[in-house]
C-alpha cells in the first residue's frame, strides 16, 4: 500500500527525528578496512566556547555536501569532527563568569582555575557539537576529537620537543605584541592594523650643559618615561655637533645619550627621535646595536609601572594626558600636530595592542615554510605531495605570506591551554625540555624544578590537527588509510593562522602534505555588504533561521549562492525561495502517493511498481518503445548528473545546486509529472504500469541527486519508497550514475521542441493577459514534416498543457493578425480575438523590432569592415553571415506583424 504523507511540509517535525536517527545508528562511522577510494576530511574545529554561527553553517554545509556525495559514490568516507580549546577565548569566558560571582581567578590559583574551566567545558562547551548533530552533519562521532584531550596533548608535547631539539623552537627576549585586556602576548597575525587620525607631540629635550633643546616628535608620549637615548641620522648636519652629548629626559630628570643611527628618518618630524627599547620594535633593534638599557614602564594590564616614577599606577592613556599637561606646564611641549598613523588592535578584545619587551618562546619559520611553498607552487592535478588552493587568486596570497614569513611567537601568558613542556632548575638554572615531567635536573641532579608557566598558542595544536586526530605518531589504521586528507574547507580569513601552519607542520612531521586541496569558502555578508557580526547586531543566527525555514532550505540556499571567490549576501527572500523549493518537492511527492493509492485499488501493489530492482530497470518501454517523456527525463537525468559531478569536483557548489534545482523543480515536477499525469490512470493498465515504474525510478533518482544538499527531506521521502531488506538510509544508497541507455539525443530534441511550443503559447497568454482558464485555438506554422508529425503524435498533451481548444497546423502561411512567436522550427499565432491588450502587443513588437535592427546594423558594420574580415577566422565570419541572414528574415516577419496591427 502507498505510504501516508502529511498534507503540509513541516521540517521542524522531520529534521530532529532523522538527525537523531543518524547519530544513534552510527551510520557514518568510517571503516579503514572497507574497500573503495578514500575521501577524508577533518572539520575546522570550532571553538568550544562557541555556538553555530552563519559562517559555520556555510562551511559545514559545503563539507557535508561533499562528504555525502563521495559516500554515495562508493568512497570510503571519513568526516572527522572535533572542537578547539580556544585558549584566550575560553579563559576570558570563564574569568568573566568568575568575576560575575565575585571571584578573582588569580586568587583561585592555576590548578583550581583549570578545574573550573574543565567543569565549564563539560556543562556548556558541547553546545556547538550538539548543534552540529541537530543539523545532520554526517560525521563519524566515534572519532570526535578535542585539542586539549590527553591523547592530543601528548602529540603536542612530542612536536614541541622535536622542534626544540631540531633548533626550530627557542626562547628569547624581544619586542612583542601585548594585549592589556587578554593579558598575553599575541602573534603578528592576531593583531589587526587600523589607520587612525592621531596626534604628534613635539617635545623639547634639554641638551645637558647648554641652553639648547633637541625637539623630538612622538605619537605615544607615555613611553618617553622609558627613553634611554635620542637618535639622529649620522649624515644629518643639523645635529652632527651634538652626537655624543646627553640630554635630560623631561619629567624623569635622567641623562640619556644622543646617538647616531641610520634607522632615523631625517624627513619625519624634526629628524630626531626618542629611543625606547622596551616599547618599540625599531628602538629595540637600535638599543641592541648601541647597548642601551631597556626600561619597561608598563604593567601587564596597561598601567604605568614603578619605573614610570610619579605616574606609576595610572592607565596608559590617563598617563598620556597627565604627561602632556606636565610637559606644557614646564614649557617643554613645543607644539601638537594632527597625524594619521597605523594602530595595532587585538583581534579578540579590540583594544590597542602595546609593543613591549618580553621573554617568550618562538618558532623559526623560514625553513619550515620552504616545503609548504614548494607544495603549493608545484601543484599539478594528480601530482603527489602538492596542494591545490581554490580559488586560485588565494594561492598567490598564500605564497606571498610564506615567502615573507617571520618567526612565530608561540607562548601565551594563560592558564588554559597546552602547558609548555619546559622546566627550570632552581639551583643551576638549567633549562630542560622534555615530553614528560623530569624528576630531577639533568645537569646538577637537583629536584627543585619549576615548569614554565606559559601555554602554547592555540594555533600550535590546531596546526597538527589533520594528523594528530588520526593517531600519529603511531601508524594507526586511520592514519595509514585517511592521511593525507583529501580536502580542507575553511574560510579565507584563516589562511595564514591555520592553513599555512598545517601545511608546514604536516609536511615536516609526516613527510606528506596534510591535504590535497584547500577550498577557501566565501564569507556571508549582510544586505549592505558588511561581514556579519553578532557584536554589531548584524549577525544572523542559523539556529533561529533553521527553525523558521528548515535546515534543508538553509543548506540549499547557501549552496546555491556559494560561487568560489565571491561572498554571499543572505536575505529572507533567498531563504524563502529555498523553502518554496522544499515545499514544491513535498507537494509533488504527495501527489504521487495520493494518486498511487487510487491506482493500487485496481490490484497492483506499490512493490510491483517501485521496488529497488524495479527502479533499477528503468526506463521501461510500452509496445516496444520507451515513451517520449520518459526517454527525455532519463536523458536529462544523465546530463544533470554529469553536470553536478563536474561542478562538485571543482567546488562550484552554486552550479551543482542550480542544476539539481532545474532538474527537480523544472524537469521533473513542472514538465514530466504534468506530462504523464493522464497515463497514471490510463484505462490500459499495462500503459499505466509503465508510467508508474518510470515515474518512481525518476523520483528515486531525483531524491538521490538532491540528497547531499537537502538530506532531511530526501531521507523522509526515500523511506516512503520500498527499499531492500536492511537498507537504512538514502545516505548509504548510490548516487545516480548516467547509464549509456539513458542517452537519447532524439528524445531530447523532440521533447525540447514540444516544450518550446507549449512555453511560447503560455508566454503569449501571460503577455496578453489571457485568462488561464480560457481555452484558445492557436495556429502553428511548421514547414518541417518531422515537426508536424511530432506535434500530431503529442497533440492531446499539447492541448492539455496549453489549455487549448484546438491547434491548427499549417505548412503554408499563418493567418493575418494576432500575437506571434517565431522559432527556427515553427511559428505560432494566437488570433487577436483572444488578445486583450492590443496596444501592449504593438509596443512589444516595436521594442523587439528596434533590438533586432540594432543587432543587424552591428553585424553589417562588422562584416563591412575589411580589417575585421581579413583578421577574423573564417568560422567566425561564416557564423555572423548565417546569423545576419536569419535575423533579416525575422525582421521581415516582425515588420509584417506590426503592419497587420
Amino acid at each position: 500500500m502507498a505510504r501516508e504523507i502529511a498534507k503540509t511540509y513541516e521540517p521542524q517535525q522531520i529534521e530532529p527525528r532523522w538527525a537523531d536517527y543518524w547519530v544513534k545508528e552510527a551510520l557514518f562511522k568510517a571503516d579503514p578496512n572497507a574497500p573503495g577510494p578514500v575521501f577524508s576530511i577533518v572539520i575546522p574545529p570550532p571553538n568550544v566556547t562557541g555556538s553555530l554561527h552563519i559562517g559555520h553553517m556555510l562551511e559545514h554545509t559545503e563539507i557535508d555536501i561533499l562528504t555525502r556525495w563521495h559516500r554515495m559514490r562508493g568512497y570510503n568516507t571519513l568526516y572527522l569532527p572535533g572542537t578547539d580549546h580556544a585558549g584566550i577565548s575560553t579563559q576570558r569566558v570563564v574569568v568573566k563568569q568568575l568575576m560575575d560571582q565575585g571571584i578573582d581567578y588569580h586568587k583561585l590559583g592555576r590548578e583550581e582555575f583549570e578545574k573550573r574551566v574543565w567543569a565549564w567545558k563539560a556543562e556548556a562547551g558541547g553546545q556547538i557539537t550538539e548543534q552540529m548533530k541537530s543539523i545532520g552533519e554526517s560525521c563519524d562521532w566515534s572519532r570526535e576529537r578535542f585539542t586539549l584531550s590527553p591523547e592530543m596533548s601528548r602529540v603536542v608535547r612530542k612536536v614541541f620537543v622535536q622542534l626544540y631539539n631540531e633548533g626550530f623552537i627557542y626562547r628569547e627576549t624581544r619586542l612583542v605584541n601585548w594585549c592589556p585586556v587578554c593579558l598575553t602576548v599575541l602573534s603578528d597575525l592576531e593583531v589587526n592594523h587600523e589607520e587612525r587620525q592621531g596626534q604628534l607631540w613635539h617635545i623639547r629635550y634639554p641638551v645637558v650643559g647648554t641652553k639648547e633643546y633637541i625637539v623630538v616628535a612622538t605619537t605615544r608620549p607615555e613611553t618617553m618615561l622609558g627613553d634611554t637615548a635620542v637618535a639622529v641620522h649620522p649624515e644629518d648636519g643639523r645635529y652632527a655637533r651634538l652626537v655624543g652629548k646627553t640630554v635630560m629626559l623631561p619629567l624623569m630628570n635622567r641623562e640619556i645619550p644622543i646617538i647616531a643611527d641610520a634607522m632615523v628618518d631625517r624627513e619625519f618630524g624634526t629628524g630626531a627621535v626618542k629611543i625606547t627599547p622596551a616599547h618599540d620594535p625599531n628602538d629595540f633593534e637600535v638599543g641592541k646595536r648601541h647597548g642601551l638599557a631597556e626600561i619597561d614602564v608598563m604593567t601587564d594590564d596597561g598601567r604605568m609601572s614603578a619605573a614610570a616614577g610619579a605616574y606609576a599606577g595610572l592607565d596608559r592613556f590617563e598617563a598620556r594626558k597627565k604627561i602632556v599637561e606636565d610637559l606644557k606646564a614646564q614649557g617643554l611641549l613645543e607644539k601638537v600636530t594632527e597625524h594619521g598613523h597605523s594602530i595595532g588592535i587585538c583581534e579578540r578584545s579590540k583594544t590597542i595592542v602595546e609593543p613591549r619587551i618580553s621573554t617568550q618562546w618562538f618558532c623559526r619559520m623560514k625553513e619550515l615554510a620552504a616545503p609548504a611553498i614548494a607544495a603549493v607552487r608545484e601543484y599539478q592535478p594528480g601530482k603527489e605531495n602538492t596542494i591545490q588552493i581554490v580559488p586560485d587568486n588565494r594561492r598567490q596570497e598564500f605564497l606571498n605570506w610564506l615567502d615573507n614569513i617571520r618567526d612565530w611567537t608561540i607562548s601565551r601568558q594563560l592558564w588554559w591551554g597546552h602547558r609548555i613542556p619546559a622546566w627550570y632548575c632552581g639551583d643551576c638554572e638549567e633549562l630542560i625540555v622534555a615530553e614528560e615531567a623530569p624528576s630531577k635536573c639533568t645537569k646538577c641532579g637537583s629536584g627543585k624544578l619549576t615548569q614554565d608557566p606559559d601555554v602554547l598558542d592555540t594555533w600550535f595544536s590546531s596546526g597538527l590537527w589533520p594528523f594528530s586526530t588520526l593517531g600519529w605518531p603511531e601508524k594507526t589504521a586511520d592514519f595509514e588509510k585517511y592521511y593525507p586528507t583529501s580536502l580542507l574547507i575553511t574560510g579565507y580569513d584563516i589562511l595564514f593562522f591555520w592553513v599555512a601552519r598545517m601545511a608546514m607542520l604536516g609536511i615536516h612531521f609526516t613527510g606528506k602534505a596534510p591535504f590535497r586541496a584547500v577550498y577557501l569558502h566565501s564569507l556571508v555578508r549582510t544586505g549592505s555588504g558588511e561581514k556579519m557580526s553578532k557584536s554589531k547586531g548584524t549577525g544572523l543566527d542559523p539556529v533561529v533561521l533553521n527553525q523558521k525555514y528548515g535546515t534543508d532550505a538553509m543548506r540549499f540556499c547557501l549552496a546555491s549562492m556559494a560561487a568560489p571567490g565571491t561572498d554571499i549576501v543572505l536575505s529572507d527572500d533567498r531563504l524563502a525561495g529555498a523553502r518554496n523549493f522544499a515545499n514544491k518537492i513535498w507537494n509533488a511527492s504527495r501527489f504521487l502517493f495520493v494518486n498511487l493509492e487510487k491506482f493500487e485499488q485496481g490490484g497492483t501493489a506499490m512493490e510491483e511498481l517501485a521496488a529497488p530492482e524495479v527502479r533499477a530497470g528503468a526506463p521501461y518501454a510500452f509496445n516496444g518503445t520507451v515513451p517520449l517523456a520518459d526517454a527525455w527525463l532519463f536523458s536529462r537525468l544523465a546530463s544533470i548528473t554529469a553536470q553536478v559531478n563536474e561542478a562538485l569536483t571543482n567546488y562550484r557548489f552554486h552550479e551543482a545546486a542550480q542544476s539539481v534545482y532545474q532538474f527537480f523543480w523544472g524537469d521533473f515536477c513542472d514538465w514530466y509529472i504534468e506530462w504523464v499525469k493522464p497515463e497514471l490512470q490510463n484505462a490500459d493498465r499495462r500503459r499505466a504500469v509503465v508510467a508508474w515504474k518510470n515515474l518512481f525510478a525518476g523520483f528515486d533518482a531525483a531524491l538521490r541527486l538532491l540528497h547531499p544538499f537537502m538530506p532531511f527531506l530526501t531521507e523522509e521521502l526515500w523511506h516512503q519508497l520500498p527499499q531492500a531488506a536492511g537498507a537504512k538510509s538514502i545516505a548509504l544508497d548510490q548516487y545516480p550514475e548516467a547509464r549509456e541507455k539513458w542517452n537519447d539525443r532524439t528524445a531530447l530534441e523532440e521533447f525540447e521542441i514540444l516544450q518550446y511550443l507549449v512555453s511560447s503559447i503560455r508566454n503569449i497568454r501571460a503577455e496578453q493577459k489571457i485568462d488561464l482558464k480560457k481555452k484558445i485555438a492557436p495556429e502553428l506554422l511548421c514547414r518541417d514534416q518531422s515537426v508536424r508529425e511530432l506535434v500530431a503524435r503529442n497533440r492531446d498533451t499539447i492541448l492539455r498543457l496549453g489549455s487549448l481548444s484546438d491547434l491548427q497546423v499549417v505548412s503554408g502561411k499563418l493567418g493575418v493578425g494576432g500575437a506571434i512567436r517565431s522559432t527556427p522550427r515553427f511559428d505560432v499565432r494566437v488570433p487577436y480575438l483572444y488578445v486583450v491588450d492590443l496596444e501592449g502587443e504593438k509596443a512589444r513588437l516595436k521594442k523587439e523590432l528596434e533590438g533586432l535592427q540594432r543587432a543587424i546594423s552591428s553585424k553589417e558594420s562588422q562584416l563591412g569592415n575589411e580589417t575585421f574580415r581579413s583578421r577574423a577566422p573564417e568560422k567566425i565570419i561564416r557564423g555572423l553571415e548565417e546569423t545576419l541572414a536569419t535575423q533579416r528574415i525575422e525582421l521581415k516577419k516582425l515588420e509584417d506583424r506590426l503592419g497587420q496591427l
